[in-house]
C-alpha cells in the first residue's frame, strides 16, 4: 500500500489536466504549462476537481512509480498553479550579485565574473542590502528546473564549513569545523 500514492491530487479553478494516448499528462494553467511522461503501468483518473492515481499491479516496482508519479503530478499541479520560489544567499566578503533579464552575474571570490544565463522559464531577480548578504531570489512554475538552476548556482561556490563563506539556500545552516590548533 502506497499512503502516498493513493492520496487524491486536488485540482484547483484555473487549472486544467490532460493525459494523451501516449500517456502523457499535460497541466495547464496561470502560471504556465507542463507535461510528464507517465510510465504504462501507472494509469491516472480525473473526476471533476480532483485526481486519483493507481498502478496495474502490486509489484515492488509499481508501487514505487505509483507514489513517485501522484507526486510529480502534485508538484506540476502546484506549479501552475502557485508557482515556486527559491532564495540563495551569497555569504563573504566582496561577494555580488546582479540580475538583468535571463543572465544572473555572480562575484563570488574568483578572478573574474561568473555570467549564468537562465532558462526562459526561470525569473531571477537579485537584491543588495547593506548589512545583509546578497539574495538571489528564482521563481518558476517548474519545480525540478528550477531546483536544477539553484544547485548548479550554488555549484560556483560551494559553502565550506570553515569560514561559512559560499552560496547558500535561504535558512539552511552550515556546521562549522574548528580550524588548526597552534602548535605548542
Amino acid at each position: 500500500m502506497s499512503r502516498i500514492g493513493n492520496a487524491p491530487v486536488a485540482i484547483p479553478s484555473g487549472v486544467t489536466i490532460a493525459v494523451d494516448n501516449n500517456n502523457v499528462v499535460t497541466v495547464k494553467g496561470t502560471k504556465g504549462e507542463l507535461s510528464q511522461k507517465v510510465d504504462e503501468a501507472i494509469s491516472i483518473n480525473i473526476e471533476g476537481d480532483v485526481a486519483n492515481i493507481t498502478r496495474a499491479t502490486e509489484a515492488k516496482k509499481h508501487k514505487a512509480l505509483h507514489g513517485l508519479y501522484r507526486t510529480l503530478l502534485n508538484n506540476m499541479v502546484t506549479g501552475v498553479s502557485e508557482g515556486y520560489k527559491k532564495e540563495l544567499e551569497l555569504v563573504g566578503v566582496g561577494y555580488r550579485a546582479s540580475a538583468s533579464g535571463q543572465t544572473l552575474e555572480l562575484a563570488v571570490g574568483y578572478s573574474h565574473p561568473i555570467m549564468f544565463t537562465l532558462p526562459k522559464e526561470i525569473k531571477v531577480s537579485a537584491e543588495s542590502k547593506k548589512g545583509n548578504a546578497p539574495l538571489v531570489t528564482l521563481e518558476s512554475h517548474d519545480k525540478q528546473l528550477m531546483g536544477q538552476v539553484a544547485a548548479k548556482i550554488r555549484s560556483f561556490r560551494s559553502p565550506e564549513p570553515y569560514k561559512g563563506k559560499g552560496i547558500l539556500f535561504k535558512g539552511e545552516v552550515i556546521r562549522r569545523k574548528a580550524g588548526k590548533s597552534a602548535a605548542k
